[in-house]
């Protein structure tokens, strides 16, 4: 039941936080922004002892949360918001790495969506790096980190396909917010940047649980 409300709270936060999105910043805004992708973190934490180094992904949430909230406060604190989503990454490139399905060969179909991942990473810090001033060496290091967990969520080949679209949207959604605040308004950006951001999270999470939906829950987290 616990396992449950965390889910039900992630889920209705996430969207009050995405209505609230033409009013913001406002007071509290920051803990709204902050609560889907931690109650995700403690939601994972049930799993210890049911699914291995459900601990180290709880850490990674958290670390997502942190920079949820950073983010939220205003520009002087990006920069420990990028460090914190920075943990983020570094944090589930190792749980991929601990976790990865082993003898796997690196087949045409997979190598080519490593390869257009590369491409596409490599491209937008081409893009992005010359607007981005005294944050060149912070956002390459970052570029590479973002890059390297999904190429390792791909490579790890998990049970649930979401966890890999899950890293991807990830991507997607880092690159967003990057080509709007480094390069050019985007339409409707703030918007596309959750959406993308939180069911990426929810992808990578549910995915490494091996839950195939928030109603597929092991009884023993019940």
């Amino acid at each position: 039941m616990r396992a449950r409300l965390l889910l039900w709270l992630s889920s209705v936060a996430s969207i009050a936080y995405l209505l609230t999105l033409r009013w913001q910043p406002f007071p509290a805004s920051a803990l709204l922004k902050g609560i889907p992708v931690g109650a995700l973190a403690v939601f994972a934490l049930g799993f210890r002892g049911v699914r291995r180094d459900a601990g180290v992904l709880a850490l990674g949430l958290a670390f997502s949360t942190a920079g949820d909230v950073l983010l939220d406060l205003g520009p002087r604190f990006f920069v420990f918001g990028l460090a914190a989503f920075l943990g983020t990454h570094l944090t589930y490139i190792c749980l991929f790495v601990r976790n990865r399905v082993a003898g796997v060969r690196l087949d045409p179909p997979l190598l080519a969506v490593l390869l257009l991942v590369l491409a596409y990473s490599g491209t937008l810090a081409a893009w992005i790096v010359p607007s981005v001033g005294d944050l060149a060496a912070p956002v390459v290091l970052y570029v590479c980190a973002l890059w390297a967990m999904v190429s390792t969520a791909i490579l790890a080949r998990f049970k649930q396909r979401m966890l890999a679209i899950g890293a991807i949207l990830f991507l997607i959604s880092d690159s967003l917010l990057a080509i709007n605040r480094f390069k050019t308004p985007l339409p409707l950006a703030g918007y596309l940047v959750w959406i993308t951001y939180y069911l990426g999270q929810c992808g990578i999470a549910l995915g490494y649980l091996q839950i195939p939906s928030p109603y597929a829950l092991p009884s023993s987290t019940a």
